[in-house]
């Protein structure tokens, strides 16, 4: 699919509700897709299918399904080979695995490690693993991680199934945890990081789960929103705290002093999203309206000012930079999506 030609540099969708969970499809044929959550607050909510129109440049709905509460995040699986069937992950009160096709979208598997009880504690984020996909891991409020293990098993005059099942799970933190995501280190496959109430930032390997490691803990003990790796150099991450109006760059190498602090944004930043194909851009959106992209080679000097500003209509709820196309960058405010050429 070739935008090029029509340079428009911003293209906007306008959804029935107030958009929060949101993110790029990564398969390659089909590239200006992205998937995008409702925030109702009551137990219906939707997920939305997007994608560009080549010939009329617009936005069109491919596809619209129930999910159960709000989802916290959506991600599609990391497939840039185009190799696993064409599968979509929410997370709500449970992890969804989602399978889509061109007329419709249905549930696959619905993973719950707690069958003995009515109750589920709500999940506050996961991550797919990109090394390998059959990987999955959720953070929760009840202070847990769970990493799943998903199977992609091929059944005879069926298409192939999808079920989970949990590999392990730990007590993360000593309160919720809010943020988990799995790290490129060590081959990608086995370190993971999370964040939570209780201010910290810790770090854990599946080959040695007796025990972690504290990257970082917020001074004021300020509970941890979200975290976020570099996608190119594996020692970075970066952290923001609730209410906080500044993202925290890390390096795991120098536990528990943060190599940079940007912190233009004039009210609470919302996301982190850093560049898919450079290790030293991170774009970061707040309440402020403003998504700031910001260019942090100079650390450990004091990086200043960012390199570009974008101002939304709105407070940004979430951004992120497209994995397959480090062009485009996605936000989300109000009940609009917009994607932006960088």
């Amino acid at each position: 699919m070739s935008l090029h030609g029509k340079r428009k540099e911003i293209y906007k969708y306008e959804a029935p509700w107030t958009v929060y969970a949101m993110n790029w499809s990564v398969r390659p044929d089909k590239r200006f897709r992205l998937a995008l959550g409702s925030f109702v607050e009551e137990y219906n909510n939707k997920v939305q299918l997007v994608g560009l129109e080549e010939e009329s440049s617009e936005f069109v709905c491919r596809n619209t399904f129930d999910h159960p509460y709000p989802t916290t995040k959506i991600m599609w699986i990391p497939d840039t080979k185009g190799v696993y069937p064409d599968l979509l992950a929410t997370s709500g009160d449970y992890l969804r695995i989602w399978r889509v096709s061109d007329t419709e979208t249905r549930l696959e598997c619905l993973l719950n490690n707690n069958k003995n009880s009515d109750f589920c504690a709500p999940l506050t984020s996961f991550d797919w693993n990109e090394v390998d996909p059959n990987l999955l891991g959720t953070s929760s409020i009840d202070t847990t991680c769970t990493i799943w293990g998903l199977e992609t098993g091929q059944v005879l005059g069926r298409v192939n199934l999808v079920s989970g099942h949990v590999k392990t799970q730990l007590i993360a933190h000593d309160k919720e945890v809010y943020d988990i995501a799995f790290s490129r280190a060590g081959g990608g496959r086995d370190m993971f990081a999370s964040v939570g109430a209780d201010g910290s930032v810790r770090m854990f390997d599946l080959r040695h789960l007796e025990h972690s490691t504290i990257i970082y803990e917020d001074p004021q003990h300020h509970p941890l929103l979200r975290l976020c790796w570099n996608k190119q150099d594996p020692n970075y991450l970066a952290t923001m705290a609730m209410d906080g109006m500044e993202v925290v760059i890390l390096d795991v190498r120098v536990p528990c002093t943060p190599v940079a602090r940007l912190n233009n944004h004039r009210a609470c930043v919302n996301g982190i999203a850093w560049a898919p194909h450079s290790s030293c851009h991170i774009c970061t959106a707040a309440d402020d309206h403003q998504a700031l992209i910001w260019d942090i080679q100079q650390m450990p000097r004091a990086i200043e000012d960012p390199i570009l500003a974008y101002t939304a209509e709105g407070e940004i709820n979430n951004v992120q930079w497209a994995s397959t196309q480090p062009d485009w960058i996605a936000i989300c405010y109000n009940n609009c999506l917009e994607i932006l050429r960088v």
